[in-house]
């Protein structure tokens, strides 16, 4: 790997209209990389490779259209399309070392990209690097773009691709808890309000409200699509297409859509998605949803297992000083996962929020926000799925919690009266019971008790037509 920080003695001279700069002779990248690095070393990190390679598709449409109309010569636009492919293919990551946060609405990532095509095009059809190269960034490789068109399409297919790939392990999830739900139908438990104990339900009815939140989850990140499908390629710097000819404008969406087989489509108004970013908003704002769903389930998860009403995958050994301790970690780790995708949605919303006139200067802090939430959600839920598979029940424990709490005493409402039901739960109570059913088999008899608390009634839709049916 390049080291793009310390200048090696192994060096080429690149000039722009800021002066002269050295540049490793070994980088495919030129001097407004050089540049970046030195401006911008923040996080340490690159830009997402769900981004750098959908910008290297970009690039490779943005030719293909020069080239079919004539725009480039062919040899030319042959070698800029085949290094696009090279970096699509992950080859030359180390070329991108500009950090993922910077000024300027991602213009140094783009011209990283630039650069580092036109080098890498120049080396094949014989020329050198720099200066002397053969395909040069901005007359080539850039032209008819802009910054500011081709950064946001990018974002929008890495988002593409992010949402679709997160719906398909959102589906796994829901799946799993579907699973549960047919396993479980007959395993009676308490259901709980403000953590405390109130009327029986079943486990599998929970697990399947577990299911019913993440199909409305992947559903959401699946229709994400609608959002983001509209780009602004073509519309050059602020949307009016200026410097691009008409034929190139209403060209190279298609040519995009063909090479990515995404349902993308042409803006109407181009002005529109290059000054407003509020479709990342709304998708965010979808993964947001996502991820508190996914909070509060494994934090109920911890909790069911806390009451030994489940027993988790035992994964690993959870202390340092306390032998045979198991913790809940997959499930500690999800919920950090959904408080970390929270936090992606306020810097994606105060990116969007606080972009001016004809621009959205902050895209890099909206790009990273929202294909690292993209990316971490679909991690979890890809382990979380096999995670749920291995969950398993213990009747026995739910029965007993059922049994031993005098809420028990409300499912005999409808078939005994308040008063009755009532005068039931005080006599319990004066009684020092541990145990409601054994209790209600002294009062009642056996055959009457066994019958008010049967599964079946238990677990019924509501109460009888009848009263004290």
């Amino acid at each position: 790997m390049i080291d793009g920080g310390a200048m090696a003695e192994d060096t080429r001279r690149e000039t722009d209209g800021l002066g002269a700069m050295d540049v490793p002779a070994r980088a495919y990248w030129g001097i407004h990389t050089q540049r970046a690095i030195a401006n911008f070393p923040l996080t340490g990190r690159p830009v997402p490779e769900s981004l750098r390679t959908a910008l290297a598709t970009v690039k490779k449409a943005a030719c293909e259209t020069n080239r079919e109309l004539g725009c480039l010569p062919p040899e030319k636009a042959e070698a800029i399309r085949a290094a696009c492919e090279e970096i699509v293919e992950g080859r030359w990551a180390d070329q991108f070392p500009v950090d993922t946060l910077q000024g300027g609405a991602g213009t140094s990532t783009h011209m990283n990209m630039n650069e580092v095509i036109a080098n890498r095009a120049s080396e094949m059809m014989g020329g050198a690097r720099g200066a002397g190269a053969l395909v040069r960034p901005l007359e080539d490789v850039n032209l008819h773009q802009s910054t500011n068109d081709v950064f946001p399409t990018a974002v929008k297919i890495a988002a593409l691709r992010g949402c679709a790939r997160l719906a398909r392990a959102v589906e796994k999830c829901q799946g799993a808890f579907q699973k549960k739900e047919s396993q479980w139908a007959g395993v009676v438990k308490l259901g709980r309000t403000q953590t405390r104990d109130a009327v029986p339900i079943s486990l599998g009815a929970e697990f399947g409200v577990f299911a019913e939140a993440l199909a409305r989850d992947r559903w959401r990140v699946y229709k994400s699509e609608e959002r983001l499908r509209v780009v602004n390629l073509g519309g050059t710097a602020v949307g009016t297409g200026l410097t691009a000819p008409r034929r190139y404008i209403f060209r190279v969406t298609e040519v995009l859509r063909e090479m990515t087989n995404l349902p993308l489509a042409r803006a109407e108004n181009l002005m529109d998605p290059t000054a407003n970013a509020d479709a990342f908003v709304e998708v965010s704002g979808i993964l947001k949803a996502h991820a508190a769903n996914l909070v509060k389930i494994c934090g109920d998860l911890r909790w069911m297992s806390a009451f030994g009403e489940i027993r988790l995958p035992k994964v690993q050994a959870g202390s340092s000083i306390m032998p045979g301790k198991v913790n809940p970690v997959i499930l500690e780790a999800g919920i950090q996962a959904g408080l970390k995708a929270m936090a992606g949605d306020f810097l994606v919303t105060e990116a969007v929020s606080r972009g001016t006139f004809q621009i959205c200067e902050f895209l890099p802090l909206l790009a990273t926000g929202l294909l690292e939430t993209l990316d971490l959600l679909e991690r979890f839920d890809r382990i979380w799925a096999g995670h749920i598979d291995g969950i398993e029940a213990d009747p026995a424990a739910c029965a007993r919690r059922v049994d031993s709490s005098p809420i028990l005493f409300t499912a005999l409402l409808p078939r005994l009266g308040y008063t009755a039901a009532e005068r039931l739960g005080r006599d319990y109570e004066a009684s020092g019971g541990t145990d409601v059913r054994a209790f209600l088999v002294g009062k009642l008899g056996a055959e009457k008790a066994g019958d008010l608390l049967a599964p079946d009634r238990l677990l019924a839709l509501g109460g009888p037509d009848e009263p004290n049916a």
